[in-house]
């Protein structure tokens, strides 16, 4: 793998570890002479519209870290993950965890409960996402009859996701792993549903990665079910018809589309650097979304 260029943020050196690739949010190592793990830190990188920004979010990725590992061991009963027992760097304790080598899925395995993103763009062209055929007369934010597995391709950085169809996961995974990545991903969905509910959360969509041990074995990988990766809503201002409040970096991109940002999305300049009362707010939204769902102060 080679590193994403240009990014605003540079992989710090970090000694006994090799850099090995950036993405948007994450920085990967290689143990010196381990073959078998990788280091993996979330940093405090924010994306929007297909672009990294120049402007961090202060604790990000530590949230992103600590709320992954919180979920993986709520779904330890359902499926296996990707973490392995080992002391990170002091450097990036925190925000890093070492986990073993996947040969990952080339598939994001999306879950959708609501019908909102993507999915209703899709809906609307045609009354179904994915090639799932929905019930007329839905709306942004309505409640599916049921959860859907609605798969996309990996994008490069800089390139959109593209919604496929099962049919299609199958011809490049196989079937019968298209039909394990499918029963595992509403399998979680599911039981983070519940478990968002009952703390006053509407989880209405995630994206999951799962990859292949050494032993063939299915295992979660990547992180799970963070503000980043899921759209998280307050339960208590569901209204379906608009726009849902989220506990994500939505503060960001609706800067960055009003007239204060300057910004033309549809030109070739980077976006602009954030004003620091945005930045505040969503860091705040992210330490909130943490909070309610793990009931436990971040610190």
């Amino acid at each position: 793998m080679t590193s994403v260029p240009n990014l605003p943020t540079s992989a710090p050196e970090l000694p006994g570890y090799r850099h090995v690739y950036s993405g948007k949010v994450r920085d990967l190592y290689a143990p010196d002479g381990d073959d078998d793990r990788l280091l993996v830190v979330a940093t405090d990188r924010i994306s929007a519209y297909d672009h990294v920004l120049a402007t961090t979010i202060p604790d990000k990725g530590r949230v992103l870290t600590q709320l992954s590992l919180w979920w993986f061991a709520q779904l330890a009963d359902l499926v296996p993950n990707h973490l392995v027992a080992g002391e990170v760097p002091d450097a990036v304790a925190g925000r890093a965890v070492l986990v073993q080598r996947l040969e990952m899925f080339p598939v994001e395995c999306v879950a959708r409960g609501y019908l909102t993103g993507s999915g209703l763009a899709e809906y609307r062209a045609g009354g179904a996402v994915c090639g799932v055929p929905l019930p007329s007369g839905l709306v942004d934010g309505s409640r599916l009859p049921e959860p859907i597995f609605t798969p996309a391709t990996k994008a490069e950085l800089g390139d959109h996701d593209e919604n496929v169809t099962f049919e299609q996961v199958a011809l490049t995974v196989g079937g019968a792993a298209a039909e394990e990545l499918r029963r595992l991903t509403l399998a979680i969905y599911a039981r983070a549903e519940d478990v968002a509910r009952e703390r006053g959360i509407v989880l209405a969509d995630t994206k999951l990665e799962f990859g292949r041990d050494a032993s063939g074995r299915t295992v979660l990988g990547d992180e799970v079910l963070t503000p980043d990766s899921s759209r998280f809503w307050p339960a208590d201002q569901w209204d379906p018809g608009r726009p849902q409040p989220s506990f994500d970096k939505q503060v960001v991109r609706d800067w960055l589309t009003s007239p204060a940002s300057g910004w033309d999305r549809s030109g070739d300049a980077p976006p602009p650097p954030l004003p620091d009362d945005v930045v505040e707010l969503t860091r705040a939204r992210y330490i909130e979304a943490f909070e309610r769902l793990t009931g436990t102060p971040f610190s």
